[in-house]
């Protein structure tokens, strides 16, 4: 076969891009349902609000997403530029640089979408659903995005508390009431803005469709276990979207594309097709957020051979059954059958002797030398990118602990890359390949140390 026909690195699973296609769209939606005097909310990404808001007829997108959109067509720079222009610092996170600039422009053009935006762009929001979760940025970057429109701002707060107070079931009752009260008073001040009542019908819907969904994506992430791996992470990184992001109320779509997506996936490890079209030389997770704007480095690294299995960030949950028959209020209900304690987590991930161990070492030291570790070990990685970003130390501080921990318990290296989500400018996509091409003879040493500890890969 000549170079010319060669196939490209990336073996790309079809029904990928139908579910792709989603993503489209959901701003389309957002576009024309702002056409119609229809309420758009802006949305950061927290896991609670996004199903509340279709059930009340409110079409979401989501900056976040828009700005790695952005980042992926070479189109984030300008308006990252306009968020400087604006006072905003270059070390913000990407995402939210990304959206201000966009928000600036808007504001340039009386509250019109800038031509140059891609996928179509995001109207100008009815309201702004900020989170108070995680990162150093979010509910700050939705008031600053507030400056910008005459539209409301409203926080979502979510539990936080430490490890060793979420092995206790008084702090998971805790928690669980503390998010009915905060998203029943979402719900009232959504009744209040919009002049309508909740459709708790709608909710239990579009509810249980976070569900299944979530259920299939499990199972097709447990199907990547295989080798060869059947999935690359360029796909789950493209689909992940469309389930995480979803902006229309009705969840059927999206449940039907990854029950095809499932079967491909089935049918590939039948027949031991892989993710990557060369041999499968060195399997490999990756670890924090991608580099949105120059994803094609991944395809340069599976022409050496390189096929990431898996990935931690967006990663589904094991799906659960539990019995809510016992509870009245939709909203306990709504909350109840997604959020889980801690120790529910452990039981559901580990055997039971391992649950024991890692208890005792979170109540002991405060952490666990297993916890986190897991994928790691199910999928059998010869080695972990670690994406260490210039723009968000929420996903990046931990990292060089990770690092230690993954080697000091599973003997797998971990190679290092800075860079950003966004700004393309951070990121050297030629020394990142330099020093991933030194760091093959490390995984093929960590291979030796492995056999000769006698562990399962």
């Amino acid at each position: 076969m000549t170079q010319e026909t060669k196939p490209r690195a990336l073996n790309r699973l079809k029904s990928m891009y139908e579910l792709r296609a989603e993503v489209d769209r959901m701003y389309e939606g957002g576009v024309e349902a702002s056409e119609e005097g229809k309420p758009v909310a802006w949305v950061m990404l927290e896991g609670w609000s996004n199903a509340i808001l279709n059930a009340m007829g409110v079409k979401t997108v989501f900056p976040e997403n828009y700005s790695s959109l952005c980042a992926a067509q070479g189109m984030a720079e300008p308006f990252m530029e306009r968020s400087e222009a604006e006072g905003w610092p270059s070390h913000l996170c990407g995402y939210a640089r990304a959206s201000v600039g966009y928000s600036a422009r808007m504001v340039d053009l009386d509250g019109k979408i800038p031509p140059e935006a891609p996928g179509g762009g995001m109207p100008k929001p009815t309201l702004l659903v900020a989170s108070g979760e995680t990162c150093d940025a979010r509910f700050k970057w939705f008031q600053s995005l507030g400056r910008f429109f005459d539209a409301p701002v409203w926080t979502l707060e979510s539990p936080s508390p430490g490890i060793r107070e979420r092995l206790s079931s008084e702090t998971y009752e805790r928690n669980v009431q503390f998010l009915i009260k905060e998203l029943k008073a979402f719900v009232a001040f959504l009744e209040n803005l919009l002049g309508k009542k909740m459709d708790w019908d709608m909710l239990e819907f579009t509810g249980g469709g976070t569900n299944e969904i979530n259920r299939l994506r499990w199972e097709i992430n447990e199907l990547r276990k295989s080798r060869p791996g059947p999935m690359h992470t360029r796909d789950f990184w493209s689909v992940m979207t469309a389930a995480l992001f979803r902006g229309a109320a009705d969840p059927e779509v999206i449940i039907e594309g990854h029950q095809k997506m499932y079967d491909e996936v089935a049918e590939r490890v039948e027949k031991g097709i892989a993710g990557i079209n060369r041999p499968e030389k060195y399997r490999m997770a990756f670890e924090g957020l991608p580099p949105w704007h120059t994803l094609g480095f991944l395809d340069q690294l599976a022409e050496r051979g390189w096929n990431f299995v898996i990935e931690s960030a967006y990663r589904p949950m094991r799906p659960r059954t539990i019995d809510l028959s016992m509870y009245d209020d939709p909203m306990e209900r709504y909350v109840r059958r997604r959020y889980r304690s801690l120790e529910e987590s452990l039981q559901e991930e580990y055997e039971p002797d391992e649950v024991e161990i890692i208890r005792n070492e979170i109540i002991r030291d405060g952490i666990s030398s297993r916890l986190g570790l897991k994928h790691i070990s199910d999928y059998q990685v010869d080695g972990v990118v670690l994406h260490v970003l210039l723009t968000c130390r929420a996903t990046s501080a931990g990292l060089n602990l990770l690092q230690r921990r993954i080697l000091d318990v599973l003997k797998v290296p971990s190679l290092v890359i800075e860079g950003d989500i966004i700004d393309a400018s951070a990121f050297n996509a030629a020394e990142a390949l330099r020093k991933a091409e030194a760091f093959e003879e490390t995984m093929d040493h960590y291979r030796k140390v492995r056999k000769e500890l006698g562990m399962p890969w």
